[in-house]
């Protein structure tokens, strides 16, 4: 353990940013789950007035302190509505790095992140072994849906969820493709970034991204190797993890010759534009400056679509009109301010009639390991959400976050809906003749 004058000290340098925060309460009227507990310890006041009290010696808990933080689902709703613009996320996680840096890395997460998450190829090969147990151990829940539920042996370790089980093998392995060359052959060069969910539990979504962009002649470059985005070991508080991967991602990036690196991942989004820049201190300089780098090249693929290139119908038969309504990734829209985006590209396809659902913009209680770690309650989160979807009577929910279409789809295939839970990418693709048959370019 450190010495506790060096958690102090570290903690001294948020003193700033935490004296920003009036106390108002705009935070605790958009927290979803405050809305579900009641209790201003959840709430981004609460938390902030126990890091305050922890820096000033008022608290000598650090673990206690640490438990509370932990208990969020940086889903950024509290920083979109502050009125003082205090950079509460970045509070969030720049603290939960310095308390875990002083109380140590629990071996279980230290077996996940630095043996498994910092090496792709290893988690590549364990999700393929996964994928084969499951089958061994886990029921059918929904067809429609692609979602499985567990069995005698995997209930005590995973509850009643349904989940979409991940793949034999990762998409990348057969969708990797390289540049054109010369350069000048095809248009706007993209690196695809599929993030670790599109990856290994939603090939589709990375199928229709690719063949959407190859129709709107972008030249795409698809990784023979996808490392995480960084962000489940940063929100544990594990700064080595999250400075290895940034590391691996631009060692992947920085030769290349791109003009955007584009990812269908709210999350990914969020992290590479706004957390590697912030985050990333103390990379060294030369690493900083190549975050930052990637960083201002980093779209959603909803924004690159209706900002950047454009969309249009295609140009055969638009498959059968279907009702959809959209919820908003809290990523997406509170972090990063894409909303219309979406929508726009959602009409293009002329195959979507858009009902809008109550509350699109609340979260649906996924929040990464929050799901994880706070299961019933995350659920419980999400059952306003499911309401808000089943209330449009639409046959599709749409969204442009993978996390968001898992928790989807464990609420509607427990839930015995029909409904299904695609990506704004899937729903366009469809519109484009015969785009949903062609297989992605190796």
């Amino acid at each position: 353990m450190a010495d506790i004058r060096e958690l102090l000290r570290l903690l001294k340098e948020l003193e700033q940013d935490l004296a920003h925060c009036t106390r108002c309460g705009m935070c605790q009227s958009v927290c979803p789950l405050y809305r579900e507990t009641g209790r201003e310890t959840d709430v981004a006041r609460g938390k902030i007035v126990l890091v305050e009290n922890l820096e000033k010696e008022i608290l000598d808990d650090p673990a206690a302190v640490k438990q509370r933080l932990d208990r969020c689902l940086l889903c950024g709703s509290c920083s979109a509505a502050c009125p003082a613009g205090v950079p509460i996320m970045d509070i969030f996680l720049k603290t939960r790095v310095i308390i875990t840096g002083y109380l140590g890395l629990s071996y279980a997460k230290k077996a996940i992140f630095r043996g498994l998450l910092s090496n792709p190829e290893r988690f590549d090969r364990l999700i393929g072994w996964m994928a084969r147990l499951q089958a061994l151990f886990a029921g059918k829940a929904s067809r429609n849906l692609g979602t499985s539920c567990a069995g005698i042996i995997m209930s005590p370790l995973i509850g009643d969820r349904h989940f979409v089980p991940p793949g034999k093998r990762p998409w990348h392995r057969d969708a990797s493709r390289s540049f054109s060359e010369p350069r000048a052959s095809r248009g706007t060069r993209v690196i695809f970034y599929p993030g670790c969910l599109v990856d290994k539990n939603f090939p589709g979504v990375g199928d229709a991204a690719v063949k959407v962009l190859d129709f709107h002649g972008a030249d795409v470059f698809v990784p023979s190797a996808v490392p995480c985005c960084g962000i489940p070991a940063l929100a544990a508080g594990d700064a080595a993890t999250f400075e290895s991967l940034v590391r691996q991602n631009v060692n992947i990036f920085e030769p290349l010759d791109y003009d955007f690196i584009v990812t269908p991942c709210a999350t990914c989004t969020f992290t590479l534009r706004k957390v590697w820049p912030a985050m990333s201190r103390q990379l060294g300089e030369d690493i900083r400056q190549k975050a930052i780098s990637v960083s201002e090249k980093t779209l959603d693929i909803n924004e690159f679509l209706a900002d950047i290139i454009g969309v249009r119908p295609g140009r055969g038969r638009a498959s059968k009109m279907k009702t959809v309504t959209w919820h908003d990734p809290c990523h997406l829209k509170k972090s990063l301010g894409i909303e219309k985006q979406p929508r726009t590209v959602l009409a293009a396809g002329e195959n979507a009639r858009l009902v809008e659902m109550r509350e699109s913009d609340s979260c649906c209680g996924m929040g990464g390991s929050f799901n994880l770690e706070h299961y019933e309650v995350s659920k419980n989160i999400g059952q306003r959400k499911l309401d808000s979807i089943i209330e449009t009577g639409a046959e599709v929910v749409a969204t442009g976050c993978p996390a968001c279409m898992l928790q989807i789809a464990d609420l509607v295939s427990r839930s015995g809906h029909s409904i299904n839970v695609k990506h704004s990418i899937q729903i366009y693709a469809e519109a484009l003749h015969g785009i949903d048959t062609v297989p992605a370019k190796n």
